[in-house]
């Protein structure tokens, strides 16, 4: 304010120093940037640059107990703050979910059936997959394919099979849709992110996991 006053409105240094109440010392004072702030201030960037999870505390105690630096935490805060670093991160934005649908009660057997893939490996770590159906109403597990691949017409035989045995479901809970246009049966979506929708299933995929799958060490597709 002093240097303004006497820059901008043409005052002589003694009047503004009286009228802002300060010293000849602090009126003439420069702070100068020595070679050991600039170093700080490489280092400071160099830390960030690579490692842009750290904050200020991070690279003050890596400075510190790491490399050995005595610097004092407030200088080497000023410096972290004047080049800005302190504004790198934004605040995250929170997102807003929907409510979750309550989880359809079917009344009988057939009323809705659901479907769900799973994913497991070999003793020599071939990769395997599983498609497991079951009857919402009673939990029924109404087939398990296996095979190291299923594509959509394999699911397809898989299901015209399974309903040969048990008849047709009124509406199936999976993303075939193909399937469900050519046997007219309502397909039935979860919203994303809920797979309690889906609770079904993955309470039965749960069994499947920890009662079969991780029982045993298959050596081949013929043993699962």
């Amino acid at each position: 304010m002093a240097t303004n006053a006497v820059v901008k409105y043409g005052a002589s240094i003694a009047l503004t120093r009286r009228t802002f109440s300060i010293s000849q010392t602090c009126y003439r004072y420069e702070r100068k940037l020595s070679d050991e702030n600039a170093k700080i201030a490489d280092w400071l960037v160099r830390l960030t640059a690579n490692r842009r999870s750290w904050g200020f505390g991070l690279c003050f105690l890596y400075l510190r107990n790491v490399k050995g630096f005595g610097w004092n935490h407030k200088r080497v805060y000023r410096i972290y703050c004047e080049l800005e670093l302190n504004l790198r991160i934004k605040p995250r934005k929170r997102l807003k979910r929907d409510r979750p649908e309550a989880l359809a009660v079917p009344d009988a057997p057939n009323d809705s059936w659901s479907m769900d893939f799973m994913a497991d490996q070999l003793a020599d770590g071939r990769s395997i997959r599983t498609l497991n159906v079951i009857d919402d109403f009673n939990r029924e597990g109404l087939g398990i394919e296996i095979d190291f691949s299923l594509p959509s017409d394999r699911v397809i035989r898989a299901l015209d099979q399974i309903i040969e045995w048990h008849g047709k479901p009124d509406a199936i809970c999976s993303d075939n849709v193909l399937y469900s246009e050519k046997h007219k049966i309502t397909l039935l979506f979860i919203q994303p992110g809920k797979l309690q929708q889906n609770a079904y299933v993955e309470r039965h995929n749960r069994t499947v996991r920890h009662d079969w799958l991780n029982q045993y060490f298959f050596a081949t597709i013929e043993e699962v």
